[in-house]
């Protein structure tokens, strides 16, 4: 016999694993395939959860580190630090126990989960999805009303029902070492064309070991490997001397898709996560914007599975709830580029020049939100005089779109 759910979510990532979860709350009926073994293994991003979707989850076990502050490195090594120890920002946390603590709560509340498992074909019918999987048992065939992608950035749904790429993939590259002595609740974060063109690196404390992380993308990077950029992070001394004592114990390689698709809702298809390019422009983290996503689409898209009714005309106007997120992302790639991306190392250090004032620093602390630096990039560029000569870059984009 052809089993039938509700819904099919490829990807047992913590999207993935939220989205099962969230449609078992309301009352649909989940099967959630994995291509891996085991879950949150191999992870491909720096571990970072805000407090809001920490909240959301409520997995403060996984955490290692509660970090409540950062050290910006200029790319000559000057050093701008920000933060307040009683605000925690975000926390490091372990992707393995956070990873299948979120997959955990899922199962819980019913969703069937396959391992080893993953999709090879699939076609829209009348009144489902027809999806043909391969797992450790063979083949099979499986139905559901709604098929839904949250298999990161090489998504197959995607490809497979051509719904378009995210506007930008960074090329995100982290090892974990031990040996790093940072500072406690502090995260570094190094800028400059050698290590990180256009974006930054970061070490990431993570109890007794620490993430060290560049990334870039392809057309910044002039041939240099990922590699090569983070060896010369490590022997500039310039820099940072924490990192004479590193001793390298894992490392990690992935794209950072960046930009939401073109078509991320079709006729009984859905993207989330990363599979969809959701993501932030400014750090790369997902785990927020995912929870997010999620927490905003499933109610609409329960009333249709409900319904039965998950047409191409009732996908798109569900998809429109994603505009404000569109727009978001602009703007925080717009201030990106205004601050960061598009300025050489000269420029950048006349920046922390500014960074480095009393007053600037306050400011930052004060409107500063590593989710949603918006409403401190608008202030610094109205407010601060040197730097509304970036106004003419990023202007149009941030104050007034």
């Amino acid at each position: 016999m052809i089993r039938f759910f509700d819904s099919i979510v490829v990807g047992a990532g913590p999207i993935g694993g939220y989205l099962s979860k969230k449609l078992n709350d309301n009352g649909h009926s989940v099967l959630l395939l994995e291509e891996h073994d085991e879950i949150g293994r191999p992870f491909q991003c720096a571990g970072l959860v805000n407090p809001a979707a920490m909240e959301t989850i409520g997995l403060e076990s996984s955490i290692l580190t509660s970090i409540w502050g950062a050290n910006i490195h200029s790319p000559n090594g000057k050093r701008v630090s920000i933060g307040d120890p009683k605000v925690p920002r975000t926390f490091s946390v372990c992707r393995k126990i956070f990873d299948e603590a979120v997959v955990m709560q899922s199962i819980a509340t019913g969703t069937e989960i396959m391992l080893s498992t993953k999709p090879v074909s699939a076609s829209i019918e009348n009144e489902y999805v027809e999806v043909n999987i391969d797992g450790p048992n063979g083949s099979e065939t499986v139905r559901c009303k709604l098929l839904c992608g949250a298999d990161g950035a090489h998504s197959w749904v995607r490809r497979k029902f051509r719904m378009g790429n995210p506007t930008e993939t960074m090329i995100g590259f982290q090892i974990e070492v031990t040996g790093y002595s940072g500072d406690d609740g502090m995260l570094d974060m190094y800028t400059g064309e050698s290590i990180a063109p256009g974006f930054f690196s970061w070490a990431i404390p993570t109890g007794e070991t620490t993430r060290l992380g560049t990334w870039t993308k392809a057309n910044l990077m002039g041939g240099t490997s990922s590699e090569e950029f983070m060896s010369r992070l490590i022997e500039d001394k310039n820099l940072n001397s924490r990192f004479a004592d590193c001793s390298e114990v894992a490392r990690f390689c992935g794209p950072v898709p960046s930009g939401i698709v073109r078509r991320p809702m079709r006729e009984r298809v859905a993207l989330f996560g990363d599979a969809a390019g959701i993501c932030k422009p400014t750090t790369g983290g997902g785990i927020g914007p995912g929870f997010k996503q999620v927490d905003m689409l499933v109610p609409l898209l329960s009333n249709a599975i409900s319904e039965n009714d998950l047409s191409e005309v009732r996908m798109k106007a569900l998809s429109s709830k994603l505009k404000q997120m569109k727009r978001d992302q602009r703007k925080k790639r717009a201030l990106r580029d205004a601050f960061l991306t598009e300025m050489n190392d000269a420029e950048l250090e006349d920046i922390f020049s500014v960074w480095a004032r009393p007053e600037v620093t306050d400011l930052i602390n004060e409107f500063g939100d590593i989710e949603n630096p918006i409403p401190l990039g608008v202030k610094m560029l109205r407010e601060v005089p040197e730097f509304r000569r970036l106004a003419g870059r990023a202007a149009k984009a941030i104050l007034w779109s």
